[in-house]
C-alpha cells in the first residue's frame, strides 16, 4: 500500500523539505540529502550510483507536484531531473539516518 503525504512544506530558510504521511511517518529532509539521493539517471547511473560531491550548500528553489504520485524538486545547482515519488519520500523518511551514514561512508572512501 502506498503511503500518501498529508503535508509537504518547503522550509527555504533551513533548506529542508518537511513531509508527513498518513501512516504517521514524518521527516525533515535536508536539501543536500535529497540532492545526493536524487532518483535521476544522472545520480543513479546505470546500476551504480554516482557519488555526488560538493552539495553541502545546495538549496531547493522550488517544488512541483507531478500528478498524484511525486514531486519534482528543483535545486539551485540546476539539477531538476529526478521525480521523487511518494514511495521514495516515505522510504527516505524511514531510512534517512542509514542512507546518510552510507553516503558519508562513500565520501570517506572516495577521499582516501
Amino acid at each position: 500500500m502506498m503511503s500518501t503525504p498529508t503535508a509537504i512544506h518547503l522550509h527555504k530558510q533551513s533548506a529542508t523539505l518537511e513531509v508527513a504521511f498518513a501512516d504517521g511517518v514524518s521527516a525533515h529532509l535536508p536539501a543536500e540529502f535529497l540532492r545526493v539521493h536524487s532518483p535521476s539517471a544522472e545520480v543513479q547511473g546505470h546500476g551504480k550510483p554516482i557519488l555526488q560531491l560538493g552539495k553541502q550548500n545546495v538549496r531547493i528553489t522550488h517544488i512541483e507536484a507531478v500528478g498524484n504520485y511525486a514531486l519534482k524538486i528543483v535545486f539551485d545547482d540546476g539539477h531538476d531531473s529526478g521525480l521523487y515519488s511518494w514511495t521514495l519520500l516515505h522510504k527516505f523518511a524511514l531510512e534517512q539516518d542509514a542512507l546518510w551514514a552510507r553516503y558519508q561512508k562513500r565520501i570517506k572512501q572516495a577521499e582516501s
